[in-house]
């Protein structure tokens, strides 16, 4: 259990790292330095020079985190008996790393196109919210209780974080297809709101998932029980995430796109998604492991709690 946990922490930190390195390496136009994959230019090492190295560091890193999800899985399988629901979780992971891994190639032979950016994206932050998932699992269920409970807060947890793995997902689309400062305003889109072509549209359609996020990132923090306190922890640290982000993308848009603002934008996206992922599976760890104590507090005499 120890190596299970440790790799799986290592496995997120080792994800998150090669997000970021990945959103760095196309922000700074180094996405088709190596024209070829899975080579780079014809080598397992090419030339390191120029913006060839993060690209090639982006590669590399993408093998260490494979080799580290492959120890994941192995490990996992042994301690799966001790923690309910770990095998869907495992084939899950090895399905992510898979996608992951090819998508990768098809951002090469597509030319970074935006859907094929949008497409890794998306399955970089999945790959990163299983790895963290199991990583948290792995921690807090320590008396075996079955993973997923539902409660009172446990769905607007959930909700929040798809609308937010949505919300990066179209911008991840508007950053690769240039429509970064489309509206150069805030927080609408000039004397229409919404814009009046392509990429305007694209831009306005990112911003509107954004206060979706919003909106559902509160109404959690409205209706999750004061009894949840590690999901309601995890939500207060998102939710400080959250309005950090608002003022990153304000002062994107301020300040024209600079490249450390953009980065910084990216970097903490994921990590605000993270942060949602961990009050979630929290949440409804909570929740199961409540209910488990439910039988044992009947046979003691004790009051049945209340389903909150």
């Amino acid at each position: 259990m120890k190596a299970f946990r440790a790799l799986t922490v290592i496995g997120a930190v080792l994800a998150y790292a090669l997000a970021t390195l990945g959103s760095w390496t196309r922000i700074n136009a180094a996405g088709m330095t190596c024209p070829d994959w899975p080579l780079c230019r014809g080598a397992v090492v090419p030339v390191l020079q120029g913006a060839v190295v993060l690209e090639w560091l982006h590669r590399a890193l993408a093998l260490v985190v494979s080799l580290v999800v492959i120890a994941v899985i192995v490990a996992g399988l042994r301690v799966q008996k001790r923690i309910p629901g770990l095998g869907p979780m495992l084939i899950a992971l090895g399905a992510a790393i898979v996608v992951q891994v090819l998508l990768g190639g098809v951002t090469i032979f597509a030319a970074n196109s935006p859907p094929s950016v949008t497409l890794h994206w998306g399955a970089a932050m999945l790959l990163l919210a299983t790895l963290t998932s199991l990583a948290v699992i792995s921690f807090a269920n320590a008396d075996g209780a079955a993973p997923f409970g539902v409660r009172r807060g446990t769905w607007s947890l959930l909700i929040a974080s798809a609308w937010a793995f949505a919300a990066m997902c179209a911008g991840a689309y508007v950053s690769s297809s240039g429509a970064g400062l489309a509206c150069a305003g805030f927080p609408g889109c000039g004397e229409t709101f919404f814009g009046q072509n392509g990429p305007q549209a694209l831009q306005m359609t990112h911003r509107l998932l954004a206060a979706g996020f919003i909106v559902f990132a509160f109404v959690a923090a409205a209706t999750l029980p004061s009894s949840a306190r590690r999901a309601t922890v995890a939500l207060r640290v998102g939710l400080v995430l959250l309005v950090l982000q608002i003022v990153l993308g304000i002062l994107n848009v301020l300040f024209a796109l600079p490249p450390l603002l953009r980065e910084a934008h990216a970097a903490n996206a994921s990590a605000t998604f993270l942060a949602f992922i961990v009050a979630t599976v929290l949440a409804a760890l909570e929740s199961s492991q409540a209910r488990a104590a439910w039988p044992r507090a009947d046979h003691r005499g004790g009051a049945t709690p209340t389903a909150r």
